[in-house]
């Protein structure tokens, strides 16, 4: 495995290898959403790509809490939303959306979703985000909205309609239900779905304030290239990942 003071992800010698740093960083995403808030009931999934079953996720068991997740409690889902690996059931919503974003994003390792308090909420208001702040800019011209609500996701035609809404970026705002954030690793994934749930509490908040200041486009297309990049994306999920390690190690537990 590569030294992470490289600042990029690191590789492996194995596809057991990758699949077990997969797992962990899953687990550990969950660990850290329900540290922020961002469960509710048996809403929300993040999902990551099987490094040799291509077209198989691992994903978070139907109606555990997150905090509660360990490696050793991931399932196995199939293309056809069967679980092959785990005892436990798939959430619906979470096959028919994230099989449909991996089978359209080849270069998508992992994908995560929940009804987060400040995603949902901006969600309501049927908008982009606006570059206000440094943060703000790495979804600069980088995230799209699925302007649609038709209850639920349960079919596999709204996961497709999602998945064109998201198209090649690194996030969606689904109106009126919440965010939903991609990444060429789980670190990624995960670290721009708190980025983004952030982003839209600073934008409610400076708009509840007053009238906010956008930066320019030029400057926010620039500070685009410097902060929302895919290693960038990783490498802000390494603190993160060390402190719930280390404060929650029974997480790593396969």
């Amino acid at each position: 495995m590569s030294d992470p003071s490289t600042l990029t992800p690191p590789t492996f010698d194995s596809v057991e290898d990758e699949r077990l740093h997969r797992k962990q960083r899953l687990a550990a995403a969950f660990r850290l959403f329900s540290r922020f808030g961002f469960d509710e009931g048996v809403a929300g999934h993040i999902t990551a790509r099987d490094p040799e079953l291509s077209d198989h996720f691992w994903v978070n068991p139907f109606a555990m809490h997150f905090g509660h997740i360990k490696v050793s409690d991931l399932i196995l889902v199939n293309d056809k939303g069967d679980v092959v690996e785990g005892d436990r059931p798939v959430n619906t919503a979470a096959f028919v959306i994230h099989s449909q974003v991996h089978a359209a994003r080849p270069d998508v390792v992992a994908a995560a979703h929940s009804h987060s308090m400040y995603g949902k909420s901006w969600s309501a208001l049927g908008r982009l985000l606006d570059p206000l702040t440094q943060d703000a800019c790495a979804f600069y011209g980088d995230h799209s909205l699925f302007d649609d609500y038709t209850g639920v996701v349960l079919d596999v035609e709204e996961g497709k309609r999602i998945a064109h809404a998201l198209g090649e970026r690194k996030a969606v705002i689904l109106r009126n239900h919440g965010l939903l954030t991609v990444g060429h690793t789980v670190d990624e994934a995960a670290f721009w779905f708190i980025a983004m749930d952030r982003t839209c509490q600073s934008q409610l908040l400076a708009e509840a304030a007053g009238t906010p200041v956008l930066i320019g486009g030029d400057d926010a297309a620039l500070t685009a290239g410097q902060v929302g990049s895919h290693t960038i994306g990783w490498f802000n999920f390494q603190p993160l990942y060390e402190m719930i390690v280390r404060r929650q190690p029974d997480l790593l537990e396969a």
